[in-house]
C-alpha cells in the first residue's frame, strides 16, 4: 500500500530519547526482520521490525541500525547498514533505499552497504564497553523461529565475548508507550482512512456481493 514519507524529525527525536537512556561507552544494534519463506521460491510479504522502524523509519529487509552516542568519530554515532542496490536489483527485486534516500527517510547521514558491516563493527567494538541487544521480552511472546536479531546477537557474542551486554527492550517499552504528536497525527490519519473504508463498504454490501469485491472497495477507498 502506498504511504507518504514520514517526517524524519520523529525518528531523530526517538533516537535522541533512546540514546539519552544508554550507559556511557555503549552502543546499541537493531536489525530488520527476515523475509520468511512459504515454499519453493515463495515468501510472505515483508513486515518490518517495529523497533528499527521506530528509530529510523527504514522499512526494508537486511537493514541494521547502530547507535553509539559516545563514539570518538562523530560520523559513527548513528549508522545505517543497508543492502546494496543497483539498477539490476531495482528491476528484479524492486526499488531499494539508496544512501541518499536512507538519509532523507531517517535523518542518518552515515550509511554503509551491508558488506562493510563486520569491518565497521570491529572498529566500533574496540571503542565501547557495553552492547545493547534487542530481544523480544513481551510477556505473551512465544517465538520458535530464530530471528535475524537472534542470529546477529549470537554472532556478536561469539565475536566479542568480553563486552558487557545490556537490553534495549526496557528503554523502548517506556519510550514507545508515550506517543509524539507526529505519531498521534499519523494514527488519526489511519483512523480516518479506516472510517471512510467502512462507510464505503456499508453502502456497497448486499446479497450476491462476494468478499473479494468488498475487499476491492475497501482497498480502493
Amino acid at each position: 500500500m502506498k504511504y507518504h514519507l514520514i517526517d524524519n524529525k520523529l525518528f531523530i527525536k526517538n533516537r535522541k530519547n533512546f540514546t539519552a537512556k544508554m550507559k556511557p561507552s555503549s552502543l546499541a544494534v537493531f536489525n530488520s526482520n527476515d523475509i520468511y519463506p512459504i515454499s519453493a521460491d515463495s515468501t510472505m510479504p515483508f513486515e518490518q521490525h517495529r523497533d528499527i522502524f521506530y528509530l529510523s523509519g527504514v522499512d526494508q529487509e537486511e537493514s541494521i541500525l547502530v547507535l553509539f552516542p559516545d563514539c570518538p568519530k562523530e560520523k559513527h554515532r548513528e549508522i545505517l547498514f543497508l543492502k546494496e542496490t543497483n539498477e539490476h536489483i531495482a528491476v528484479w527485486e524492486g526499488e531499494k533505499l539508496t544512501k541518499e534516500a536512507a538519509y532523507k527517510t531517517s535523518g542518518i547521514k552515515t550509511v554503509y552497504w551491508l558488506k562493510d558491516m563486520e569491518k565497521v563493527m570491529f572498529e566500533l567494538m574496540t571503542q565501547c564497553d557495553t552492547v545493547y541487544i534487542n530481544t523480544n521480552e513481551h510477556y505473551r511472546a512465544s517465538v520458535e523461529t530464530e530471528t535475524r536479531e537472534d542470529r546477529f546477537t549470537k554472532w556478536l557474542k561469539d565475536e566479542y565475548p568480553a563486552h558487557a551486554v545490556a537490553k534495549s527492550n526496557p528503554i523502548l517499552q517506556r519510550l514507545r508507550s508515550v506517543k509524539d504528536k507526529i505519531e498521534l497525527d499519523l494514527i488519526q490519519q489511519a483512523c480516518d482512512i479506516t472510517e471512510k473504508g467502512f462507510r464505503r463498504v456499508l453502502g456497497f454490501v448486499k446479497p450476491g456481493v462476494w468478499e473479494y469485491e468488498i475487499e476491492a472497495e475497501f482497498m480502493h477507498e
